[in-house]
């Protein structure tokens, strides 16, 4: 249970939460903004800096020189944190200093000389932590999982579904510990790498065997791996396969993929692998070790691909606080409503009008269902719930300027935090929403060129000439329209309009439906006839 000093919360909506997350190879911060109305939270600005506090003495005790870098890092971000009212700050410390004989002599000397109380994690509430965090910001579904952590000094494999950890554990094997106990400058050749893998084995196999023991049988499992060597290696990937950088919080690892990155990062000499783009100077150190855990891990529990979270350790910290502060009641609240909560998070940030975009998603609703097998085909549940999101989102582009706003709204879609949306959704949403008015795509779109299949494409194309439709329909401040009638007569679409007054002409809403006409030529090959009832 992680504890600071004692705070009344503020009687407004939003307010600053900063989590301090002292590691054996980074010191890291995260200020989240909590929203005390929606009970979420969204990150509002990130640091870090390599400070290596997992180098020791001959004796196991932290460094001068390591202590001295993390000195300065926490000044750092206590000025920051100060500088920009943040009200709260929680502050935690992992295996290189739970493990270190002078640990508790630094905690100590970090309260009385920075006023910064450490709490001192174990293994388990780490691996806690861990699960909470990873819980904040993905949509879990009915299985189970195995999130695994690779931090400098230990690993976490934790058993869980969406609505408990199942099993906790923490491993004293990491990347950093593996590269100060067995390996120098040099490459690594088969004979080092193979008696590596021997060892991360015997370190994690008490922990496979416990998550081993706790899996149901017959209910499907799935893995998430957390921390920066995963989203290295993410990167990595995407490099080796030539496509885009990208977000990397929910981007799948295929495990043929990790060893053929692997295998060439163990042949090619430590000065090269220092100048990959990609990854930076100092993860370029750690990075075969970490990779190796990574594989090993994957062996021993049988996963053939898994699952990146960008969200760890640092968030699980606000939502622990968050809990204790019965800002949320229990862990479950965190994934009931996790997709929804974050698409009203975001229209509230952007000014969207909420009655409207209620109101153009009771119009697409009632378009998608009409239009089973002349639009779309249907059998795709997923395409409902993204156009539901995009519904939303659509006109959020106009918090920058409302001209040619679609573009605006694609821009600040994709790259706002989506929590329980994977990139390649995020980038669906964002889409839908680009073509929902003016031109059809072209090849030269970034946008058009973000969606990675043609399937994806499809379904951009198919879910927007539905959000086309009904923002059309949304002419006015009010709601004049009662229902909407779609049906197919020959090579025509009849869209019937019902006002709740049958006296009330619905001019403005025809006259924007009929500009949709060319473009339901385009992509449907269909004419269409709107009229009045």
């Amino acid at each position: 249970m992680i504890q600071e000093k004692e705070l009344s919360i503020p009687q407004k909506k939003d307010m600053l939460v900063a989590s301090i997350d002292i590691g054996t190879n980074s010191t890291h911060l995260l200020i989240a903004e909590i929203n005390l109305d929606l009970k979420t939270f969204s990150i509002k600005f990130t640091d870090k800096s390599t400070t290596r506090l997992g180098e020791r003495d001959e004796n196991g005790n932290l460094t001068e020189e390591s202590i001295q870098r993390v000195f300065k890092t926490l000044r750092r971000f206590k000025d920051y944190c100060e500088s920009n009212s943040v009200n709260q700050i929680i502050t935690a410390a992992t295996s290189a200093v739970r493990e270190a004989p002078n640990g508790q002599d630094f905690i100590n000397k970090v309260n009385i000389e920075l006023g910064i109380k450490i709490e001192l994690i174990s293994g388990f509430e780490e691996a806690r932590l861990i699960y909470l965090g990873v819980l904040s910001g993905m949509a879990l579904g009915d299985e189970s999982y195995v999130i695994i952590d690779i931090g400098g000094g230990s690993t976490e494999l934790v058993l869980a579904d969406k609505k408990d950890a199942i099993a906790l554990t923490s491993s004293r094997v990491g990347a950093v510990r593996l590269k100060n106990d067995f390996l120098d400058n040099e490459p690594i050749n088969t004979e080092r790498s193979n008696f590596l893998r021997t060892f991360i084995q015997g370190s994690l196999e008490p922990s496979v065997e416990k998550i081993k023991r706790r899996l149901q049988k017959g209910k499907s499992v799935s893995m998430i791996a957390t921390s920066g060597t995963a989203i290295s290696l993410g990167n990595l990937i995407l490099s080796d396969l030539g496509q885009p950088k990208q977000k990397m919080h929910g981007y799948k690892i295929q495990k043929e993929r990790l060893q053929i990155v692997l295998e060439k990062l163990i042949n090619m000499p430590s000065s090269e692998i220092k100048r990959i783009p990609s990854i930076s100077e100092r993860r370029a150190e750690i990075i075969i070790p970490g990779a190796l855990i990574l594989d090993t891990s994957m062996d021993m529990l049988d996963f053939n691909e898994l699952i990146i979270s960008e969200r760890a350790l640092r968030e699980g910290l606000v939502v622990d606080w968050m809990l204790r502060k019965g800002i949320i009641k229990n862990e479950f609240n965190i994934q009931s409503n996790i997709r929804k909560t974050t698409i009203v998070h975001q229209a509230k940030k952007f000014g969207v009008d909420k009655y409207r975009s209620d109101k153009v998603t009771n119009f697409a609703f009632q378009i998608y269902d009409q239009t089973k097998n002349i639009f779309h085909s249907g059998g795709d549940s997923k395409a409902k719930e993204l156009l539901w999101a995009a519904c939303h989102l659509y006109s959020c582009g106009k918090y920058v300027n409302i001209s040619s706003y679609h573009k605006h709204s694609w821009y600040l879609i994709k790259n706002c935090e989506l929590l329980g949306y994977s990139q390649s959704e995020t980038n669906i949403i964002a889409s839908i929403a680009r073509y929902h008015r003016k031109t059809l795509p072209k090849k030269r779109h970034d946008s058009w060129q973000s969606l990675m299949s043609k399937e994806e494409k499809t379904l951009v194309l198919e879910m927007s000439l539905i959000l086309r439709l009904a923002a059309a329909l949304d002419q006015r401040p009010e709601n004049l329209l009662s229902s909407i009638k779609v049906k197919l007569q020959n090579n025509i679409l009849l869209m019937e309009l019902l006002p709740f007054n049958y006296d009330q002409e619905l001019l403005l809403e025809k006259w924007n439906l009929e500009l949709c006409s060319n473009v339901i030529r385009e992509l449907k090959d269909l004419e269409l006839k709107v009229v009045q009832s």
